[in-house]
């Protein structure tokens, strides 16, 4: 049998399963995508009942068939996603979903008693992102729902979560706990004192690379703890290039622009611009820039085919037009985002009329997409820095308009598409190599 390592690699669409033999080669993967359910206060959510079922099956059945033997498993999951046990290691809340809204009166005072947002924010580097902190969503469920609060005995992320279910071992890794908890104290590298004050206990993290081995389905395997989706990915260039200077953008439904090189400490400026750090799974710091641009381009396409009476998949037989895109930047006009990015993520059509159909439209739109994450990847770079190369991962590394802008506005950047597939399951694969 092959000797492989298992990675579930768990995404906001899609859930995949994905089998590395000893070269990391991918020679086996599956993936679903699940309906939401609804929590408690009838906000949709991940049916985790569901996701859970599916993982454990599919490892079963991969054990069961014979054709592989699987020597580690490990999880890659989207970020900002908290699972509460109680006393017997049962879930006791929902999946709650980063996008439900919360009031910013339900965790200020975290804020107020510990030198105002700016300050805080800073020291976590977490912006002040409401649920997408999950510190705060921490905060919101003891003082919202304490009956349910009341049932917590230990907190653990969603990849965390996902290893319990072989291990029953509760863990924490950096990758996640770095990813804009608003729990981790950078100045000083350990848990902030405000999860003390509050009386929560978080359970300290391990070194990415050690496993705990369990036994699934009779078979001894060695299981990880799991890692943030995003950190994730940017560790198959570091253990290629480790040594070199690049930014990574790790695009999807997030665009995320990644600078494990900064030696500088995060800014009030660059927090209030959307920027933050990560870390690695070693506690190095990624300074980061994070905008929901994914979701931008998505539901404003959607909007511009409807508008021109396009096929709702128009825009991925748009040709690139490589001089349109020089107009456009020398022309330098936001016309859809005049002010930024809107809490709806909706951008002004007020003025569609000045494009002749979706084609130019379409590329005005990227544009200013692409403008946004030139500016983000200028704010992470340090001092006197110019990284030689661009990587880019993810769908947009497809969209050749959007790699045409960003070329134009980084002229002296060699912008490279790494041979990488499913990098943040390559990177949490990679983290269980002494294993196979």
């Amino acid at each position: 049998m092959k000797k492989v390592i298992a990675v579930l690699d768990i995404g906001k669409t899609n859930k995949k399963i994905l089998l590395f033999d000893e070269s990391f080669q991918v020679v086996f993967q599956k993936y679903r995508q699940f309906d939401e359910v609804k929590d408690d206060d009838g906000f949709p959510c991940d049916d985790l009942d569901a996701i859970e079922d599916w993982i454990l099956s599919e490892i079963k059945n991969i054990q069961a068939e014979g054709n592989y033997s699987i020597k580690a498993i490990n999880f890659s999951t989207h970020g900002a996603s908290l699972v509460y046990l109680d006393e017997k290691g049962k879930r006791s809340a929902p999946l709650y979903n980063y996008l439900k809204p919360l009031e910013s009166s339900d965790y200020s005072f975290i804020y107020d008693a510990h030198g105002g947002v700016e300050e805080f924010s800073r020291k976590t580097a977490s912006p002040a992102y409401g649920m997408l902190n999950t510190g705060m969503q921490m905060v919101w469920l003891k003082n919202k729902k304490p009956d349910v609060w009341g049932k917590v005995k230990s907190i653990v992320h969603y990849p965390q979560y996902l290893s319990y279910l072989f291990t029953k071992e509760i863990t924490a890794d950096y990758t996640y706990i770095g990813a804009h908890t608003a729990t981790w104290d950078f100045d000083n590298m350990r848990y902030h004192d405000w999860l003390k004050d509050e009386g929560i206990e978080l359970p300290e993290p391990n070194d990415g690379k050690e496993a705990i081995v369990a036994e699934v389905n009779g078979e001894r395997i060695a299981i990880g703890a799991g890692l943030h989706d995003s950190s994730s990915s940017i560790i198959p260039l570091l253990e290629d290039h480790g040594d070199g200077d690049f930014v990574l953008l790790s695009t999807g439904t997030w665009i995320i622009a990644m600078n494990p090189f900064s030696k500088e400490t995060l800014t009030t400026h660059q927090l209030n611009n959307n920027c933050l750090c990560f870390m690695t799974p070693s506690r190095q710091q990624i300074k980061s820039s994070m905008q929901f641009l994914g979701h931008v381009h998505e539901v404003n396409t959607k909007s511009l085919c409807t508008h021109f009476g396009v096929d709702e998949n128009h825009f991925l037989d748009v040709v690139l037009d490589k001089q349109a895109c020089a107009d456009i930047i020398e022309g330098a006009n936001r016309i859809f985002f005049p002010n930024g990015i809107s809490g709806d993520y909706m951008g002004d059509f007020s003025q569609i009329g000045l494009f002749s159909g979706f084609e130019s439209a379409y590329h005005q739109l990227v544009y200013e997409i692409s403008h946004l994450v030139f500016e983000g990847i200028q704010l992470i770079l340090d001092a006197g820095s110019s990284p030689s190369k661009v990587y880019i991962t993810g769908g947009f590394n497809k969209n050749d308009i959007f790699v045409e802008f960003l070329s134009q506005m980084m002229p002296q950047q060699k912008i490279v598409f790494p041979a990488i597939k499913n990098a943040s399951a390559l990177g949490a694969a990679l983290l269980m190599k002494k294993y196979l």
